[in-house]
């Protein structure tokens, strides 16, 4: 065994049970827990960086991963409520296969991580045209930025659009 797999092996012994309990207080489902101390682990795998020097605090550590990807799992539910509350409101004729609402679910929730990691006037003037159907012109109305810079924090937000996979 090498020396990055015995890291793991010795952290994820000594600190499993902790943290799976800790997510379990978290989210109140033993279910979820389990998959998000999973990804945990998963996380401190990937990151070479992190056996390499993974501190003298592991629990800590774990802590913040976890709560990072707790915080993901909550953001992921709110968009998935969202989208099933709209599809509530569908004739069942139109609501779309399992298949597809997969699907979708997965490109919302690019869609919202994407906004998410955008400015926040970006993404207010992004969302101001997309949303509300406002004219770049009535944007910079309403905001009082310039044209120019509106067309500035479209264009930022569009290159994010792009760079969805």
């Amino acid at each position: 065994m090498d020396l990055a797999a015995h890291r793991v092996h010795v952290l994820y012994t000594d600190h499993h049970n902790w943290l799976y309990n800790w997510l379990r207080c978290k989210l109140g489902n033993a279910c979820e827990a389990a998959d998000l101390a999973h990804d945990t682990f998963l996380r401190i795998m990937v990151s070479r960086q992190l056996l390499v020097h993974p501190g003298d605090e592991p629990r800590a550590l774990l802590t913040h991963i976890a709560k990072g990807l707790v915080i993901d799992h909550w953001r992921r539910q709110d968009v998935e409520r969202a989208y099933l509350e709209a599809l509530a409101h569908l004739p069942e004729a139109e609501v779309p296969s399992p298949e597809t609402q997969l699907l979708i679910l997965e490109a919302l929730y690019r869609i919202e991580a994407m906004l998410r990691g955008l400015p926040a006037r970006t993404r207010d003037i992004f969302l101001l045209a997309q949303l509300d159907g406002l004219t770049y012109r009535q944007i910079a109305d309403q905001t009082g930025f310039s044209l120019i810079t509106i067309k500035r924090h479209m264009r930022a937000a569009f290159v994010a659009c792009l760079m969805l996979d």
